[in-house]
């Protein structure tokens, strides 16, 4: 149960003061200086993206429950995962996790399309719905095991994994296109570290960005039902 505040309602002025206020000092504040990144954690209204009794907290610094045991994720790291996808408008992403659809969003304003795969039938539901209400054309929800990626689309320029993994699933390596990027967190269940790959002439380049906690990654290369993931170098 999400507990409700007695708060006055929060004016759609008052939304971008506090979104605005988010970007100068959670984002540019810690250091993410790209100007496009920068323009999509303006544009994209959080509050809109999370349950109605939590709206007051949208631009905390903060991630915030959404149902289904899942989060939408702190600001900050939705900035930082966008940003180490080094997107050009022109690419396609394939994203693991809807959830609500925000980071989604986000990276809707960087890129030409990007496909999200969810585990949970209700989020992907919820999150089709959403999108489409508030405008996204650019943006399919599938419901499936993200883990597995989605083949029949590969390849994909960058992939983001919005869950954590127990180690790097090979399906998504397999479907990166030459010079794309992987960004997804790997590690134990409590902590992980966010990872970002890039393939390279038949070979991957990996790099360590930023301690992280997430959600579990549900599916055959998530926890408690992980296969033949490659282990982090």
């Amino acid at each position: 149960m999400i507990p409700e505040r007695n708060s006055p309602a929060r004016t759609d002025a008052e939304f971008e003061a506090e979104r605005l206020d988010m970007v100068a000092k959670q984002i540019r504040g810690r250091g993410i200086e790209s100007p496009r990144v920068l323009e999509a954690m303006r544009a994209v209204e959080r509050h809109r993206f999370v349950p109605t009794q939590l709206a007051w907290r949208a631009y905390a610094d903060e991630p915030l429950p959404i149902g289904e045991g899942q989060t939408i994720s702190q600001p900050f790291m939705v900035a930082a995962m966008a940003d180490a996808l080094a997107l050009e408008a022109d690419e396609r992403v394939l994203e693991i996790g809807a959830g609500s659809g925000y980071q989604a969003a986000v990276i809707s304003q960087l890129a030409l399309e990007v496909i999200a795969v969810e585990a949970q039938p209700h989020l992907a539901a919820s999150a089709r719905d959403r999108l489409k209400r508030l405008g996204y054309t650019n943006i399919r929800v599938e419901l499936g095991d993200g883990s597995m990626g989605r083949p029949a689309e590969a390849p994909y320029d960058a992939i983001l994994v919005t869950a954590a993994a127990p180690a790097i699933p090979p399906p998504l390596l397999e479907q990166l296109a030459e010079g794309g990027r992987l960004v997804i967190p790997v590690g134990a269940e409590d902590q992980q570290e966010l990872l970002r790959i890039v393939k390279h002439r038949g070979g991957l380049a990996q790099k360590s960005l930023y301690a992280c906690r997430f959600v579990p990654l549900l599916g055959r290369y998530g926890w408690g039902q992980s296969s033949g993931a490659t282990t982090p170098g």
